[in-house]
């Protein structure tokens, strides 16, 4: 055999991930808010892309066009759109980038229908009677908000009522270091030395703290916070003394231990530890000044007929349009190659992000659709009838790759009549059944588990081992561990510690 270069012409398949495709793949995995976010940035570059001004909902019917619906129909020349543009038939084409929501396209599906008949399915479907707002009978999202500001501005406001000169100075240092919870972070030796005055005025001025709203607040310790609140209630005694120094011994349950330390008895005991319970161990909670961020549904979910109607929700969509008549302008002065280069490829980016969004919409909508066709019975009747399911199975069933599922249902949420929950909630392990049956979801017996402790007998806590033995009656095969693993996930103590919290509660009842 001869060695020595040579020239050969091969012929190979290889898949190549053009800018485009990835952008699409990307798009999949957003949820509709970041999609908000992303446009954003695209409007900002290329300038033949535009979001709409107005949503058809908003657009007064007094401006919206004319049209003679009994005049017939002008068939225009078929050909491309770049085509159709350049010989001034832009309007002859029917790109993607339609405006759904213009009245002409009210009734452009079952999820449209869906959000007129079903009240509160959709963020807009308030009804004729509302304009699309919400309904009287929804929610007020606004009452979550804090309308006092935080806690820090609650304490400095209180402080500048109370004391001034330098006092004002170092209570403004110490509320400064207190946490969300209104527990005090600081180290008062160093406050002193960084503020240059005595230890005995920074503990002065944090005692005078400690009697502002909410009761508790800059203390540094959970007792020195419950004996705050016992002070103020006038309920500190040396028994509550004794107890609140002692409230290791109580988390544990060592009731009889704590009786001698206090010197009372079981009938004081039980009063002191009910008297606990009345006090907040977390008083800056309630003036936090973040709120807790609302979750948007990007699906709703309703039954329909024998059915169900799945829409996404337009209210969180972002929508983009091409503007052509812009891209018209700029093509008849644009006469240089560099110019319809830029041009041409603004165009070509517009129309691949304008398909894309709209494959983005249909892909979604199909995972979704045999997610509620694999779940009908978790829809129906609850948690309990939640199947076992997979991301394999939602690929094969709609015939795509298991990676393209699994961008789909990140980050996302679906809303039906059961509640809102995250598309990744519906995929979950199988138990097999003890009776050779179907096997069931993890979900449906961490629901189980969690009813039979909820109503298990104070004088009988259930073991592990009996929870095992009353889901093996009801056709769950399932070990101890697992028992142990779904019982913590749930948040659920062990029949010890259940044990004690009910003994704690009937004392203190």
């Amino acid at each position: 055999m001869a060695l020595g270069p040579r020239l050969d012409i091969r012929q190979s398949q290889s898949l190549v991930m053009t800018p485009q495709l990835q952008q699409a793949i990307r798009l999949l995995a957003l949820s509709n808010l970041e999609i908000e976010t992303f446009l954003a940035g695209e409007l900002e570059k290329n300038p033949l892309l535009e979001a709409p001004a107005m949503t058809g909902e908003d657009t007064p019917m007094s401006d919206l066009p004319d049209f003679d619906y009994d005049a017939p129909s002008v068939q225009a020349e078929e050909g491309p759109a770049d085509t159709l543009i350049a010989q001034g038939l832009g309007g002859a084409d029917s790109p993607l980038d339609v405006d759904y929501a213009a009245e002409t396209f009210i009734d452009d599906g079952p999820g449209d229908r869906v959000a007129s008949a079903e009240r509160g399915l959709g963020l807009n479907a308030g009804g004729a009677e509302s304009g699309g707002a919400y309904s009287e009978d929804a929610p007020d999202f606004d009452s979550f908000a804090n309308p006092e500001g935080g806690l820090h501005e609650h304490l400095l406001a209180q402080a500048g009522t109370h004391l001034s000169g330098i006092d004002l100075v170092i209570a403004g240092q110490l509320i400064g270091q207190i946490d969300d919870v209104g527990y005090l972070e600081a180290d008062l030796l160093q406050t002193a030395y960084d503020l240059k005055v005595p230890l005995a005025d920074v503990e002065r001025v944090l005692a005078v703290i400690q009697t502002f709203d909410p009761s508790g607040v800059g203390a540094r310790s959970l007792s020195e916070c419950l004996a705050i609140q016992a002070k103020e209630a006038d309920r500190y005694d040396p028994c509550m003394a004794r107890l609140l120094d002692n409230l290791d011994l109580l988390a544990k349950g060592a009731l009889p231990h704590l009786r001698r330390i206090c010197g009372v008895d079981e009938e004081d005991m039980a009063d002191m530890i009910q008297e606990l319970r009345g006090y907040d161990p977390k008083p800056g909670l309630r003036f936090s000044g973040e709120n807790a961020p609302a979750v948007v549904p990007d699906l709703f979910v309703a039954p329909r007929g024998e059915g169900w109607a799945i829409e996404i929700n337009t209210a969180t969509l972002p929508r983009v349009l091409i503007n052509r008549s812009y891209y018209v302008e700029l093509a008849g002065g644009a006469h240089d190659k560099a110019s319809k280069a830029w041009l041409a490829d603004c165009l070509a980016s517009a129309n691949w992000l304008v398909k894309a969004l709209d494959q983005r919409q249909k892909t979604i909508i199909k995972v979704a659709s045999e997610i509620v066709k694999q779940q009908e019975e978790f829809f129906r009747k609850g948690v309990a009838h939640l199947r076992p399911l997979t991301l394999r199975m939602v690929a094969d069933a709609i015939e795509m790759h298991e990676s393209t599922v699994s961008r789909v249902t990140s980050n996302k949420y679906l809303s039906c009549t059961r509640g809102l929950f995250e598309l990744k909630y519906f995929f979950t392990s199988s138990i097999q059944s003890s009776d050779g049956g179907e096997a069931v979801s993890a979900e449906a017996v961490k629901s189980q588990i969690k009813a039979l402790i909820g109503a298990e007998d104070p004088k009988k806590i259930l073991s592990d081992d009996t929870l095992v033995d009353l889901l093996r009656d009801k056709g769950f095969d399932i070990a101890r561990r697992t028992v142990a693993k779904y019982r913590e996930a749930l948040g659920i103590g062990s029949s010890v510690q259940r044990r004690r919290q009910k003994l704690l509660g009937g004392k203190a009842a």
